[in-house]
């Protein structure tokens, strides 16, 4: 049997440079497929999908709502080849009823240990349309390596430099923020993997960069600092959403290669200013995730904020306007307010006003969200804020000696056995 995996292509954030990731939900996906299925992947970001390329069943992983018009346009082109079509994925959790419009079957939920019952379906001519799954979630002990061998490596470098692969080391979140679809998704109790097999999967990725996606890094200190504890001998360096502001912990995530985190910053207060210093005093980056739009925001809030980030010399920002994606709480709200104005999912990029403001009109929002990029970035933009958080990972590697160099004019091999020297 030959499986199509398809990562469809999404727009990425008007003013930010465009580079990308190795994808994560496929690789997961991936390691859940019996070994008797011929898997080929191709990530429409960085590929030209083939749709002459054979395949039994198609499957489409899409974690964005952003996704779905360019998802549903591949599930028609292969369907009309008569080639049934598998949804899964985050967005498809968030719009199970419209999916299904577009597709031959629908997974809804994280696939450890179900899958194999849905390709044995298939084989047998009696797959379903739905697998629903959702908060049913499997022992997380069943959670294994991801199947990144399914990856062109090539594929994810900007400018010579490598991105970095990325990992998780648990699932769900018993914080409730605002804008987050995470306890639909995952549920509020948290579930860390064993700490053994997140070793295991980090030791066996062939990048020395990793990106841990956790929804929080501030969620069991005791469980963090054995984490921690066992990451150092790796030598890995790596990015988190947002770490436990614990001495302890900070300075353990400093000790295992905390390279920088992410940071919501919603306000100018002294607790943020004094979370931008103690990460920076432990030798860690910080980029700003800012969301711009909530109601107790006004016009000249957002401005003070902007003058804050560069007071306060954040490393990087990534100003996004608020996006009210379904089953998240702020939907709920707007949803009973009446201040929708857009369910067009291909504006859902969060560059884009699709509801409205409390305090100002949305076309004020619109341009104080270039306004925030631009006057941030004035002083060399974005790239080379970057490119300064690079530059510092890339002397700590060659510190501890684990630093290797992309050639751009020869084809990149890894070799997983390789030790530093």
């Amino acid at each position: 049997m030959k499986m199509k995996l398809v990562y469809p292509r999404w727009a990425k954030l008007e003013r930010q440079t465009e580079f990308h990731l190795p994808p994560h939900g496929p690789v997961v996906f991936a390691a859940t497929i019996p070994e008797d299925v011929e898997v080929s992947f191709t990530d429409e970001n960085v590929q030209t999908l083939d749709f002459d390329e054979s395949a039994d069943l198609v499957a489409l992983s899409v974690m964005l709502t952003c996704q779905l018009p360019r998802a549903f346009e591949i599930a028609a082109e292969y369907r009309k080849r008569g080639k049934p079509v598998m949804f899964g994925g985050i967005a498809t959790m968030l719009h199970a009823e419209e999916v299904q419009q577009h597709a031959d079957c629908v997974f809804i939920g994280e696939a450890e240990g179900r899958t194999e019952q849905v390709i044995r379906d298939f084989e047998r001519g009696e797959l379903k349309p739905v697998y629903n799954y959702l908060q049913q979630h499997p022992p997380i002990e069943l959670v294994g390596t991801a199947r990144r061998e399914i990856l062109d490596r090539n594929c994810y470098n900007y400018r010579g430099v490598q991105m970095l692969d990325l990992v998780h080391a648990s699932r769900g979140c018993k914080f409730k923020c605002f804008p987050c679809c995470t306890g639909y998704l995952g549920g509020h109790e948290f579930r860390p993997r064993p700490i053994e097999k997140v070793i295991a999967e980090m030791e066996a990725i062939p990048n020395n960069r990793m990106f841990i996606v956790d929804n929080s890094m501030a969620q069991d200190k005791q469980w963090l600092l054995e984490l921690f504890e066992a990451m150092k001998p790796l030598k890995k360096k790596w990015v988190s959403h947002p770490l436990l502001d614990d001495d302890d912990v900070l300075k353990a995530a400093a000790d295992a290669g905390a390279w920088y985190v992410y940071q919501a910053v919603f306000d100018t207060s002294d607790v943020i200013r004094n979370r931008i210093k103690r990460l920076k005093d432990f030798g860690i980056g910080v980029e700003g995730t800012i969301i711009l739009g909530t109601d107790d925001q006004s016009a000249d809030d957002i401005r003070r904020l902007v003058d804050f980030l560069i007071e306060v010399e954040l490393d990087v920002a990534e100003f996004t306007i608020l996006t009210p994606f379904p089953h998240s709480p702020i939907r709920a709200q707007l949803e009973n307010e009446g201040r929708l104005l857009d369910n067009g999912w291909g504006d859902y990029t969060a560059d884009k006003v699709v509801f409205q403001p409390k305090q100002m009109s949305v076309d004020t929002l619109q341009d104080l969200f270039y306004y925030a990029w631009d006057t941030f970035n004035a002083d060399g933009g974005y790239q080379l804020k970057m490119g300064k958080l690079f530059k510092q990972v890339i002397s700590r590697e060659m510190d501890d000696g684990t630093y290797r160099r992309y050639d751009a004019k020869r084809k990149r091999q890894f070799n997983l056995n390789r030790t530093a020297s």
